[in-house]
């Protein structure tokens, strides 16, 4: 029997790269997914491919930086899918220059959807977890939050806050049979990272530099990350909570 047979799982960001694989992950472990994501065709693309493989998902425009549409969103989601099994919380976006560069602008816009967002998420669907006495949250966090990263400094401090927010939520409902874990991928070959990429002004040389620096020699691909996504979300990991896990092939290495 699949992992995760007719769960219900919410992911944001769910129309991007780790976010698609993620959903399709999923829902090739049997759950009924909820792909949320600002871009409501690409969402929609993403859902039509898991239910022409025979699998149950459903999209829904939602942007988790408004705290209403995220209220309406979970209620579609509810009303549609059933109780919210799993949450992930993956949607996110950067900037990628030094910080003397940004501005009060921009750091505002990478709080909303990279920390704020995230909180929007849980705020919403914890009650329901709690009330059942059960859920599994995961948060996509990066090694960005773990060891800095050069031109990223508002996304890391907001990666680093989800990683001890996720502790403390972790501390605050163990009694309620919720877990929350976070994964933090490295560079990983998404849109996002090409565009820290161009950023570089040099991608080619960047892309060495990576590649060198990667014990297991290559950048990570989409679908590198649902696997450890999807055992924190699943019964295998039902006495793991408040943890964070690099899925960087080895770029950082954390005792």
């Amino acid at each position: 029997m699949p992992k995760l047979k007719d769960k219900t799982v919410i992911v944001t960001g769910g129309a991007g790269g780790i976010g698609g694989a993620t959903c399709r992950r999923f829902a090739a472990e049997g759950a009924k997914v909820a792909v949320f994501d600002m871009n409501i065709v690409a969402a929609q693309k993403v859902a039509n491919e898991i239910k022409a493989s025979g699998g149950v998902a459903a999209a829904f425009e939602c942007d988790i930086t408004d705290r209403a549409a995220v209220d309406t969103a979970v209620a579609a989601t509810v009303a549609q899918l059933g109780p919210i099994d799993v949450l992930v919380n993956n949607a996110g976006w950067d900037v990628f220059k030094p910080f003397t560069k940004t501005t009060p602008d921009q750091w505002e816009r990478l709080i909303a959807i990279n920390l704020t967002g995230a909180l929007h998420m849980h705020h919403a669907v914890l009650p329901g977890m709690a009330a059942r006495k059960c859920g599994r949250i995961v948060n996509i966090s990066s090694d960005a939050a773990r060891v800095g990263s050069s031109g990223e400094a508002v996304y890391a401090a907001c990666k680093g806050g989800l990683v001890a927010f996720s502790k403390t939520i972790a501390r605050e409902h163990a009694r309620h049979g919720i877990t929350v874990n976070v994964v933090c991928p490295g560079p990983t070959d998404t849109a996002l990272f090409a565009e820290y990429k161009e950023g570089a002004g040099n991608p080619e040389k960047l892309m060495e530099a990576f590649t060198r620096a990667i014990p297991l020699g290559r950048i990570g691909q989409p679908e590198d990350l649902p696997g450890a996504i999807v055992f924190f979300a699943s019964d295998d990991a039902a006495f793991i909570t408040g943890q964070a896990l690099s899925v960087s092939g080895g770029l950082t290495m954390n005792g």
